[in-house]
Parts: structure tokens; sequence; C-alpha cells
């Protein structure tokens, strides 16, 4: 199948888009890739929905703003497209299939037997009418539903990444998103060992946007012009999530910065950036095989004091995914390519050691046009 695949992360910075060639179990061939930026009005509607979900009860009604936002995002989602296949000269009558995950607005893990939610906004009838295509969305439901934490998903397409490539094992992909995540890969897909690590850009983009104009810590100039607060360090490490066995989950809003408030700008973003690297640290100890190295891919790749700060607090060499062959900026529009492929043919997209399912699970939904 050639399928186009989308990934619009916690950052809201872009729609990251991405074909693959996959037959659902190994990589054929990679298409082109691309990003198209969010306007500023759909960035508004969709933090309009996350400010209503962090107030909203179980058993309540959805926020109305929800709608909103899920017209936005789809409608966003199509117009990316669109240009996408145009100057990449496809047709969408060339394609299988569409991989869209929508815009994360809640995620809660499961807590003391109480089931977790989470909630992905975005049309997908929009998509599919739009392109004349069947999509597949609505990945994680499934396997909240049966009681797993509803990510990470991506691990089995880091597997087959690995395989394709034939970096060598074991290996740790590390995705360093709005949130961190690391998968371990032994090369036994029934080995696959994954959770989210902590807090990666999320906090320090949160910070610099709080406080300027600027949507991120560009190049990590800050971190490296300020000294870590040890202290502040100290509280945030405290949390109890980091003494949790995995699979664990998180989601960008479950951390405060209110332990570096009264810190410069330059000292916050040192201490956030120690704190997101320090995580790193205690997900690769807490891991049952020591990888070889690992291999980061996300946003947080372009931060050179992060990757620096993560090498010398994990003790084990990073790379980035291009030193690989890999596309880093397009990884998770790849794989929700590659599991929506999965989806439209029944395979698991989740695994016991991935989110804590009991037993591998397929999910998703195919929406036809």
């Amino acid at each position: 199948m050639k399928v186009l695949g989308f990934m619009s992360g916690t950052s809201l910075d872009a729609v990251d888009m991405a074909v693959l060639e996959t037959d659902g179990r190994e990589i054929i061939a990679f298409g082109p890739a691309a990003e198209r930026k969010l306007t500023v009005a759909t960035r508004a509607a969709v933090m309009r929905a996350i400010e209503d979900a962090k107030n909203w009860g179980r058993g309540e009604k959805r926020p109305s703003s929800f709608a909103a936002a899920s017209w936005a995002v789809a409608q966003e989602h199509l117009t990316a497209a669109r240009e996408f296949l145009h100057q990449a000269g496809i047709r969408p009558s060339h394609l299988d299939l569409v991989g869209f995950h929508g815009q994360t607005v809640l995620h809660e893990r499961p807590d003391g037997g109480r089931p977790g939610r989470t909630v992905q906004l975005g049309d997908a009838n929009i998509l599919a009418k739009g392109l004349n295509l069947p999509v597949a969305c609505d990945f994680r439901s499934a396997d909240v539903a049966a009681g797993g934490q509803g990510a990470p998903l991506a691990p089995v397409y880091h597997a087959a990444l690995a395989r394709y490539s034939g970096v060598d094992r074991p290996v740790a992909v590390l995705n360093l998103g709005g949130v961190g995540n690391i998968t371990l890969f032994t090369g036994n897909e029934a080995e696959l060992l994954a959770f989210d690590t902590g807090p990666a850009n999320g906090m320090i983009d949160q910070l610099v946007q709080s406080r300027t104009s600027e949507r991120c810590d560009v190049n990590g100039g800050w971190a490296a012009s300020g000294k870590v607060d040890e202290d502040a360090l100290a509280i945030l490490l405290a949390h109890p999530y980091f003494i949790t066995p995995g699979p664990k989950s998180l989601d960008r809003y479950d951390f405060s910065l209110f332990p570096v408030r009264t810190l410069s700008i330059e000292d916050a973003c040192a201490t956030l950036t120690a704190f997101a690297a320090e995580t790193v640290a205690l997900g690769v100890a807490a891991l049952p095989v020591k990888p070889g190295w690992l291999v980061a891919c996300g946003g947080g790749r372009h931060n050179p004091v992060l990757m620096r700060e993560i090498g010398a607090r994990a003790g084990v060499p990073v790379t980035t995914a291009e030193e690989v062959g890999w596309r880093g900026d397009s990884i998770e529009a790849e794989a929700f390519a590659y599991l929506a492929a999965r989806t439209r043919l029944g395979l698991p997209i989740s695994f016991p050691c991935t989110t804590g399912v009991s037993e591998p699970m397929t999910g998703g939904v195919i929406v036809e046009p």
C-alpha cells in the first residue's frame, strides 16, 4: 500500500506529512515528506480546546470548543495534503490510504484502577471526502478502553525502521517531542519495550512562550547561557512518575512550571533542559538491556544543549536520526502511515510492553469516503 501519514504534535507547530509504501510489516519504500505550519487560527482553536480539556470532568458533556477545533484541524490537514500532493506530483488516486492521527488535546493515563482518557481532535470524514480516500484514524481509543496507556504508538514502526536500515542492536529510539518516549529494540518485535520518559520540549516551549514572543529556545541559546538550579531540578525529579515502572505515558501538561517561576529565562531553560535530559537518563537506566546507542528523532534533536545533556547524563552514545539515514522530522508521520496500513490489515499496533495492554491489540478506525 502507498499511504499518506499525518502527524500534528503537541508543539502545535506544523502538520507533518509523509508517504510510505508498506505491506504493514516491512517498509518497502519512502515517498516524499513535508510540513505545513499551522495557521494562527487553527492553533488558537486547538489551544481553546486544550484549556477546556484541562477542566473537563469525567461524565460531563464534551466542551463545545472540541467541535470547532476538530473542524479546524481537519481543514488544516486537507489543505496541507492538497498542497503537498500537488507539489509532489502525486494524485490522491495514486494512494491507497491515509493515516490521520489528529490533534491531541487530552491524555490521561490510567491511575489506581481508573481507566485513562485520550482525545485526538480532527474530523476524518472531511479528509476522506476531500481526498476521496479511506482514512485510518482514532488509533488510541481501543487501547485505552482495554486498560492500556494509549501511548506510545510509534514503537512498532521504530522496529520496522531498525530492521529496514540494519542498525546495530540493541538500539533505543528516542523521540524528543513535547513529551519524550523511548523504544528499546533488541531485534525481536515480540520483545518491544517502550514508555514515555518525561517532558522533552514541551515544558521548555511552554516557558518560552509564556515569557517571550518566541515559540521555543532556538538551538538551546537561553539554556546555554543559563545555569541549572539544582533545587528546582530536584523538585521536578521528585514527581512519582519517575519511580513508576513502565509501560507508562504522560500528557504535556502533567508537570508544572512552578519550580522555575522565579528563575531568569536563561536559568529556567537550563534547568528544564537538564530535567528533560535527566528523565531520559532515568528511562535508559530502567531498561532491562542497556542499548548500545540512542537514535534521537523529533524536534529536540535540533537542540544541541539538550543532546549534549542527554549524552552526558545517560552515559550512552547519542546520534541523530539523519546519521543513520532516517528522516528525523518525518518519522511520526511515517509511523501513522505504517499504523494505518496495519489497521487496514487487522495487525496489532500496541503491545503489552509498549502500552500495558494484556495482549497485542489492533486499533484504529477506517472512515470511508
